[in-house]
């Protein structure tokens, strides 16, 4: 049973708000956790997604001791306590060396979780080169028939590009577009390389481009994963009324994009239509308009 808190301050009473279900949700956060166990490797490799994902992330740096994939109830705890719909789990065993695990929540509850294990690892201090700032948004690339044909693969692209993502913007100016994240599916492998984009001038008025690799550099194996099914992925995707466009009538579109609206008016008596005046078509006193040449009267026989 879920008790309905009342707030004695004004502080929490804005804290509960923050929290409450809005119309356009706040930017998705992330929390970064680590297991009982962890190799060098995986606390390197937590630590540099966490910078990717600064401002909206939180990373905690206790070790807790839990098993997503057998008892998700801990990662849900975390979830409610701390406003997090994304989260990233890393360990280290025997059985899966360098694990890492991402995934989304629904109401507090797993939807997605993809189980990656990490078989080479460059951190951004290995990597010398500019960095791009904080918080800056990515741009991200999907490359491999994979993404497009396999369900899983499908899925966990879905699940990368909510994680990577950042907040939702109306518009970017060109020179904010310095940092692309891509991922590549190729021979059961996937590589995440981190670019930082250069605008060169080219002599002309687009500019040439260039990527410089900034770190860090994954490269993944995909080994368990956990999906939703299908009602609940549906439920999960439902938007609001009041975020759904209105259909507007009488408006319509062609091939090329043109747009095109259909206005209706009352019946008009076309007799009663008033035109432009001109001094040619004047009738004079006699009946004769301006300009035409009076009839010649007919001669009578003397």
């Amino acid at each position: 049973i879920t008790k309905s808190l009342k707030p004695k301050t004004k502080r929490s009473k804005r804290f509960l708000q923050n929290r409450e279900a809005k119309l356009v949700e706040n930017a998705k956060t992330a929390m970064i956790l680590k297991g009982g166990n962890t190799s060098e490797t995986v606390t390197h490799a937590l630590k540099d997604v966490y910078a990717l994902k600064k401002p909206n992330a939180v990373l905690y740096k206790k070790k807790n001791i839990m098993r997503p994939f057998e008892d998700p109830t801990s990662l849900e705890f975390f979830s409610k306590k701390s406003d997090c719909s994304l989260f990233l789990f890393g360990s280290h065993n025997k059985k899966r060396p360098n694990n890492l695990i991402f995934g989304r929540m629904f109401d507090s509850h797993v939807l997605d979780m993809f189980e990656l294990g990490v078989d080479r690892f460059s951190s951004l201090k290995d990597i010398k080169s500019t960095k791009c700032a904080e918080g800056t948004k990515p741009m991200l690339l999907f490359a491999g028939e994979l993404f497009h044909t396999d369900t899983e693969y499908t899925r966990l692209r879905s699940v990368l590009t909510d994680f990577f993502r950042g907040p939702t913007v109306s518009a970017v100016r060109l020179a904010g577009l310095e940092h692309v994240l891509h991922f590549t599916a190729q021979d059961g492998k996937i590589y995440m390389r981190s670019y930082r984009f250069k605008l060169k001038k080219s002599g002309c008025r687009t500019p040439r481009v260039e990527l410089e690799e900034i770190g860090p550099a994954f490269d993944f194996v995909l080994r368990r994963t956990h999906l939703a099914s299908d009602d609940l992925y549906k439920t999960a995707h439902r938007q609001p009324r009041g975020l759904k466009a209105k259909k507007k009538k009488n408006i319509s579109h062609d091939t090329f994009g043109t747009k095109y609206g259909r206005l209706h008016m009352q019946k008009q008596n076309l007799d009663k239509l008033q035109t432009r005046k001109m001094k040619g078509l004047r009738k004079r006193k006699g009946g004769v308009k301006s300009g035409q040449t009076p009839p010649k009267k007919a001669r009578t026989g003397l």
